[in-house]
């Protein structure tokens, strides 16, 4: 006997009021523009050698300078972290058989710094050393920060007097709270709430060849935030005079 294929659960249905109790049904959003908390740079390392050990010793010469560099800011660093590694042969494009022409190595790094002028000074002088490229800077929030909290409050009381001047309009008055719930919770959609941090690219690279006393610390201006946060609401109200 063949088993009926399966169905999708419906939908639940909306919760619908009564006219002893209405209800009322609202969105309440925020958005705020605050200022960045962190500053993120991407720090590619490379090297160069005949051979294979040439290129690996030259590789963790230039890595460490790098990470004593970072470390020298001290509290202003939040995080340092060490990314893809990697030392390949690049072969000759001409001539029979394989041939090992040299040895590229490369490392990349990622700090993240919460003092945006030394995050400036830090970015010119390892843009100055050979071999090393910056990319950045990527501006953030961090997960906790308060200014979620504060968006997701301005969401609920947004809603909350959506609701209140909708129940005026009827000449009546919110009861009682019905449900609070935030974008997409019921059917395990994105959070609604997101930093969007539109990203700002730099990159620098200097050879040993056009290499010159330290430049001048690059002056950054840190990206503001945009934060958003929507709550859907249902609220009783007493029954309006029609």
């Amino acid at each position: 006997m063949a088993t009926p294929p399966e169905t999708e659960a419906p939908p639940p249905a909306l919760p619908y009021g009564t006219p002893d109790a209405p209800r009322i049904a609202v969105r309440g959003e925020a958005h705020l523009e605050v200022d960045p908390e962190i500053g993120r740079i991407g720090i590619t390392v490379a090297s160069r050698g005949k051979d294979r050990r040439s290129a690996l010793e030259d590789l963790t010469r230039r890595n460490t300078t790098a990470l004593d560099l970072v470390k020298s800011y001290g509290d202003a660093v939040e995080r340092l972290e060490t990314g893809a590694f990697s030392v390949r042969p690049e072969l000759t494009k001409h001539g029979r058989g394989e041939r090992i022409r040299t040895y590229h190595g490369t490392v990349h790094l990622t700090a993240e710094l919460t003092d945006f002028t030394a995050l400036g000074e830090l970015t010119t002088r390892l843009a100055d050393l050979d071999l090393t490229r910056v990319d950045g800077p990527w501006w953030d929030l961090r997960p906790d920060s308060p200014a979620h909290r504060r968006a997701r409050e301005q969401a609920v009381r947004e809603a909350v007097q959506r609701a209140r001047e909708y129940a005026a309009a009827l000449g009546t008055s919110l009861a009682a709270l019905v449900e609070l719930a935030d974008i997409g919770a019921e059917d395990g959609g994105p959070h609604p709430m997101q930093a969007a941090s539109r990203m700002r690219t730099m990159a620098f690279a200097e050879s040993a060849e056009s290499a010159e006393d330290t430049a001048a610390a690059l002056d950054l201006e840190p990206e503001r935030q945009h934060i958003y946060a929507q709550v859907n609401a249902r609220f009783t109200m007493r029954p309006p005079q029609l």
